[in-house]
């Protein structure tokens, strides 16, 4: 029986790509990497995969960003993937990418959305003073870290903590959720209609929380 098929995109080092790849290699993960996309021919993330599944072009060697998306959405659909993961992928997709792979392309970004959209997020949680701090994976729309929520862990903010050693202590949680989303999405289990995400066929109207067992559970 074929696996449910995953195309990633990268940035950097692909500490997220590699938790997805250890989760299949330990039968935690039904599904399979078909193809890893970076902007960045140089990132890292790039060598934990075979080279025939690896796909970069430099972004900036292009003209405007819509060539670039519209260059890296036929390699990625190329690889004729049920579910688009962008893990650590630092480039802004245009609405054409988007609209294209929309309802089955996911992120996973480093803050409580809808708080710390973009950057430097560990940094802005310290900053404000939160009691606690956390990652989210959300399905992708044009507006920048908007789309909808599926789920989020949360991890307390310690005395003494940089952004730094708030963002290592993360990182793990942060592992543990995207494979824990991902299996939903792989399973059949999740959907996106409207803007609101649906989990077994029933709206998800607050996003489901990551336990310390690693399972996801309904937010109260």
């Amino acid at each position: 029986m074929n696996q449910p098929r995953l195309a990633v995109l990268v940035s950097g080092r692909g500490s997220n790509l590699q938790a997805l790849l250890d989760a299949m290699a330990s039968g935690a993960l039904a599904a399979e990497v078909v193809g890893v996309f970076s902007d960045r021919p140089d990132a890292a993330a790039l060598q934990r995969v075979g080279a025939p599944m690896r796909w970069s072009e430099d972004a900036r060697a292009f003209p405007d960003r819509a060539e670039f998306d519209a260059r890296l959405a036929d390699a990625v659909q190329a690889c004729h993937p049920d579910w688009v993961i962008c893990a650590g992928y630092m480039r802004i997709l245009g609405e054409a990418f988007i609209e294209r792979f929309r309802g089955r392309l996911l992120n996973i970004h480093p803050s409580l959305l809808p708080k710390y959209r973009g950057l430097k997020t560990h940094a802005r949680a310290l900053a404000a003073g939160d009691s606690d701090h956390g990652a989210s994976v959300h399905f992708v729309v044009p507006e920048l870290d908007a789309g909808a929520v599926v789920a989020q862990v949360h991890i307390p903010v310690l005395a003494g903590d940089t952004p730094d050693t708030l963002a290592a202590r993360l990182i793990p949680r942060e592992h543990a959720l995207l494979v824990a989303v991902v299996a939903l999405a792989t399973a059949g289990r999740l959907a996106e209609r409207d803007d609101v995400v649906y989990c077994d066929g029933q709206p998800v109207l607050k996003a489901l929380t990551l336990d310390s067992a690693g399972q996801l559970t309904p937010t109260p």
